[in-house]
């Protein structure tokens, strides 16, 4: 089944600059994350613009259907953030039940954790 990583593409961190021009931090890590999630099975990548945790910029979210789903955040825009993103949600797509192990979490998205949401009931 199909792990979905959503990213804030308007995620700011407090340093950023308007006035430089560059491209904001979510924007930025949304890149990586594309880029990184290139050939990975059962994972896929999506930009949306705010998912309201302004505080804990960069943000994204892990999901997919009838699992439990995960709001991460306080990422930086880095090649090694956006890896350990993937790498946690090809485990995600593995997982029966969107469960993954501490012991197995990337050491990139430790800490990172802001909510868990459970999958939504049948009707």
């Amino acid at each position: 089944m199909t792990t979905w990583i959503t990213v804030c593409d308007t995620c700011k961190r407090a340093d950023w600059d308007a006035a430089e021009g560059l491209p904001t931090d979510g924007e930025t890590l949304a890149e990586l994350v594309e880029a990184a999630a290139t050939g990975a099975e059962d994972v896929r990548t999506r930009r949306v613009s705010c998912t309201m945790g302004c505080d804990r910029a960069v943000n994204i979210t892990v999901q997919a259907k009838d699992k439990i789903n995960y709001s991460l955040g306080t990422f930086e825009a880095t090649q090694g953030d956006a890896e350990a993103i993937v790498e946690y949600a090809a485990k995600h797509a593995a997982s029966e039940t969107g469960q993954v192990p501490y012991r197995e979490w990337p050491q990139g998205v430790k800490g990172h954790f802001v909510s868990r949401h459970q999958p939504l009931p049948e009707e």
